[in-house]
This record gives structure tokens, sequence and C-alpha cells, in this order.
């Protein structure tokens, strides 16, 4: 007689843990969820401030750089993206990684590398 589980169970592993969970739960049928052990209360509040079409500032240079188009082009970052850049962003792609409208184009940038821009008005 087969042992079967009607409902779904989640397990909380790390990364090093995820590969031979998730073979052993194909074998009983279970669901893995990986979370990360770091929350930090800074950046779900930035998160929540940037939305497509929020204004951002550049706060440091990102030393590659790749172009939002419909063929990217990744290059090194000679002076073209500038800390004090303002710009808008256009979408958010995987990974923390949004496209943003700067006055010389279109780049993908992380999101360590800009925050909102905070406008008085």
């Amino acid at each position: 007689m087969a042992l079967s589980l009607s409902s779904a169970s989640s397990v909380a592993c790390s990364n090093l843990q995820f590969n031979s969970l998730n073979t052993e739960a194909r074998k009983l049928n279970l669901q893995i969820k990986c979370e990360s052990k770091e929350s930090s209360g800074e950046s779900d509040i930035r998160r929540s401030k940037l939305a497509i079409g929020s204004p951002v500032i550049v706060i440091e240079a990102p030393k590659m750089i790749k172009t939002a188009a419909s063929v990217p082009c990744l290059r090194a970052n000679s002076g073209l993206v500038k800390p004090g850049d303002v710009g808008r962003i256009i979408s958010r792609k995987p990974k923390d990684v949004w496209a943003v409208r700067l006055s010389i184009g279109t780049y993908l940038l992380e999101g360590k590398y800009f925050k909102p821009l905070e406008l008085d008005e």
C-alpha cells in the first residue's frame, strides 16, 4: 500500500540545502520554499516607493552599464552614468534590476545604484 500526501508542506531551507531537498521533495511530493534570512526594513521601504514612472537619482556609478534596448549592449561605464544623474523608472526586471531612462538613454541598473528622488512640492 502506497503512502500519499494530500496536502502540500513547505520547508524553509538555505541555498546549499536546496538541491538535496529538492530531489527528496519530488519523491515525497512536497513544496520547498527558500527564504532569505536577512530582512532589511530599509529595502522593503525603498521598494514600496519605487514604481514605473518614479523619479530616481543615481547615488553610485556602476562599473558596467547595459542598455535597455531590444538588443542590449554591455559596456564599461566611462563617465556616462554619474552619481547625481536623475531619471525615471521605465520597467522592472528580475533580481532588483530596473530600466531607468536617463538623459543619455535608457539603461538597466541594479537597485543599489540609485534611490527614489524626494520631490518637495
